[in-house]
């Protein structure tokens, strides 16, 4: 049964239409959460908000956003002002183009969506879409507005279906030079570079993305579960500095296959079954402590 839709509508290209839903194609739910609690009691706060000059809390219904202005104050921004101003949901993604699938900087990536057709009905319209893009290696620029903003979308085949990615606006996205402008003269040429291409080539493989392990999740997982059972908690002993060395040492040892001075290589793990195992434990007994484990 396939998960429930965050979004229906309909794919738009020319004379061609069909109904399909946007399906989350991430989520964080999985990840262990904390709450925050009263360390006296161990019962859970909520927050409230005050007024800052007052320190009066306010209530919902008399909380209103406001913008603040050069003067100091803030113009109030009525919901309805809001709703009026917010394009018209046509519920349409309007397809305006065709590009090369890596056209698109992934820096104006924003949330990915699994995009499938709504019935049965549009599955061959879809299908037929899908089929052609993934022939001509093509993805599609489309225009739509997504939860009461309007977004531009990038479809691309993916499997039997499309990825659809919301895409960041171009004032959203920081300039390169403020990040690369301290190395923007540096060049790496001769036997420098013809080692660290040597390098990467001996380096190259295959990347599987199931075996990436979240780390810092299951050494949390870790830490409920011993909580729990009331084990002591030793902190880890940080790792230790390197000497500095000589670059171009450094890079003949990598080539040759040397190993790194003063250093172990740390056994593998199968990250996801470890995570798995050590974070369903505590979510069974949780409920016995006032730090217990919520959903994301």
């Amino acid at each position: 049964m396939a998960p429930r839709a965050t979004w229906k509508g309909f794919l738009k290209l020319a004379d061609l239409s069909c109904a399909v839903s946007l399906h989350t194609a991430v989520s964080s739910s999985g990840r262990i959460a904390f709450r925050t609690i009263d360390r006296t009691t161990g019962h859970a706060v909520r927050r409230r908000f005050v007024d800052e000059e007052t320190g009066d809390v306010v209530e919902r219904e008399d909380q209103v956003k406001g913008y603040p202005t050069a003067a100091g104050d803030h113009v109030v921004i009525e919901p309805e002002e809001v709703a009026a101003t917010v394009p018209e949901a046509d519920k349409m993604l309007d397809v305006a183009g065709f590009l090369p699938c890596d056209a698109i900087d992934p820096v104006f990536f924003d949330q990915p969506y699994f995009i499938a057709p709504a019935d049965p009905v549009s599955a061959k319209v879809f299908s037929v879409l899908q089929a052609g893009m993934t022939a001509k290696k093509a993805a599609a620029i489309a225009h739509a507005v997504l939860f009461r903003r309007a977004r531009t979308v990038l479809l691309r085949p993916h499997g039997e279906g499309m990825i659809a990615t919301t895409l960041h606006f171009d004032y959203e996205v920081r300039a390169e030079e403020e990040a690369f402008s301290d190395i923007a003269d540096m060049k790496v040429e001769g036997e420098m570079l013809d080692l660290a291409t040597h390098i990467i080539a001996t380096k190259s493989g295959e990347v599987d993305p199931h075996e990436f392990e979240d780390r810092y999740e299951a050494a949390l997982a870790d830490l409920v579960r011993m909580k729990i059972a009331g084990k002591p908690i030793r902190a880890k002993k940080a790792p230790a500095r390197t000497n500095v060395v000589n670059l171009m040492d450094a890079l003949r040892r990598s080539a040759a296959g040397d190993p790194p001075e003063k250093s172990k290589k740390a056994p593998a793990r199968k990250a996801a079954s470890r995570t798995k195992a050590a974070a369903e434990k505590p979510s069974k007994t949780a409920a016995k402590s006032p730090a217990r484990r919520k959903a994301g």
